[in-house]
């Protein structure tokens, strides 16, 4: 929320959702994962991705269990999970992705498998645009994420939204937890 007030039904956001130095911490091991291009139906994105707990691969459409979250990730998903109101153990998949220097991600919609989302924005900061379909357009919404800062989507948000990050001229991580539907 910025000024108290609900920018989207179903949209918290809260700044300085870690200190400083665990950022860098977090940085420091997203940045020494083996990280993959993004692939999406044999496009190839500007970003790097890993998922942990599940994976959703968008060449097949398949959805999977994969490693574990790892241990160094844990105090970041207590924290996620803390500020969504969640319990840890709800939050089963985390996705690091690294953007690079001119690097975004386009309008999308989070897969239906996956129910809340959390994500924690690393490193330099970005703005998280939302748009949502009218009967004449779109009703747009731009939200920026400073360094440190969480957002969780749910709800309206999250299921007659689409969400994207404009490209920015920094490296940036973001780690992103997720629920899995109870449909799963």
């Amino acid at each position: 929320m910025l000024f108290d007030v609900a920018l989207i039904p179903g949209l918290a956001v809260r700044d300085e959702l870690i200190g400083a130095a665990e950022e860098a911490a977090f940085i420091e091991r997203a940045a020494g994962l083996d990280l993959t291009p993004f692939r999406f139906q044999g496009f190839t994105g500007k970003r790097l991705t890993t998922s942990f707990g599940w994976r959703y691969d968008f060449d097949n459409g398949r959805f999977a269990e994969t490693e574990p979250i790892p241990g160094w990730l844990l105090p970041l998903r207590e924290s996620a999970a803390a500020f969504a109101g969640l319990a840890q153990s709800d939050l089963v998949q985390a996705m690091v992705i690294r953007y690079g220097p001119g690097a975004g991600i386009g309008w999308h919609r989070d897969r239906p498998v996956f129910d809340q989302v959390v994500g924690i924005s690393l490193g330099a900061p970005a703005v998280l645009n939302f748009r949502q379909r009218t009967a004449t357009g779109f009703r747009r919404v731009k939200l920026p994420l400073p360094p440190r800062s969480a957002y969780h989507l749910t709800g309206e948000v999250r299921r007659e939204w689409e969400h994207g990050i404009t490209a920015h001229d920094a490296l940036r991580f973001s780690i992103t937890f997720r629920s899995l539907a109870s449909l799963v």
